[in-house]
């Protein structure tokens, strides 16, 4: 197998950079969409229920089928990278929009009170002290959807979106392990350092609130 990676290594760095892109725009637009979806619903808890359901109902669907569904679509379907960014946006979304929902409605009844005496607005409030103190619980949101997204960003070679997932399908195609780990590995490390380097975002804010 090392030998198999270093044969190849360019490939799977142009394959690995691919794996990136892939997930790193996916990610973006989850949180542009997600964090602003659930501050929605903090102030219309009515919405709740609707909304979180629809993106439970999405994590459901198993991947090829949600790509399969999303493949006649004329915008989406004229580009696979377009398409697998889409379908990845939305498994993103549920963690995201429920850890921001649950991270402000968290923050302590006394310390909104005590906010709004001092004269705060509504937006005010928000950022200087809900946003604040929920940052934690919504990084860890996007820590799990970023792991479960670099993962699901293998699928995507099915559809002819490039990443990683081209070792494994065309593994899987000659019944090869090795050809197989040449792209589950790198897949594996880019999942663990995303978990690493969120969590490590994660202690940073714990520390700075803790010191503020």
């Amino acid at each position: 197998m090392l030998d198999l990676l270093l044969n190849h290594k360019r490939e799977i760095l142009t394959l690995a950079s691919e794996h990136l892109w892939l997930v790193g725009v996916s990610m973006l637009l989850a949180i542009a969409v997600g964090i602003p979806a659930g501050i929605f619903l903090t102030r219309r808890p009515a919405w709740k229920n609707l909304v979180l359901g629809a993106n439970s109902v999405i994590q459901t669907i198993p991947s090829l089928a949600l790509f399969g569904l999303l493949l006649p679509l004329p915008w989406l379907g004229a580009r696979s990278d377009r398409l697998a960014i889409f379908a990845l946006t939305l498994y993103a979304l549920l963690p995201v929009t429920q850890n921001t929902y649950v991270g402000i409605m968290g923050v302590d009844p006394p310390v909104r009170e005590a906010a709004v005496a001092m004269g705060l607005t509504r937006r005010q409030l928000l950022w200087h002290v809900e946003l604040p103190l929920a940052s934690n619980v919504i990084v860890a949101g996007i820590r799990v959807a970023t792991v479960a997204s670099v993962g699901l960003a293998t699928i995507a070679a099915a559809i002819g979106a490039g990443g990683l997932g081209e070792f494994i399908f065309r593994g899987l195609a000659m019944v090869d392990n090795r050809v197989i780990l040449a792209g589950a590995v790198p897949a594996a490390l880019m999942a663990l350092c995303a978990y690493f380097l969120l969590g490590l975002i994660q202690r940073l804010i714990l520390r700075a609130r803790v010191h503020h």
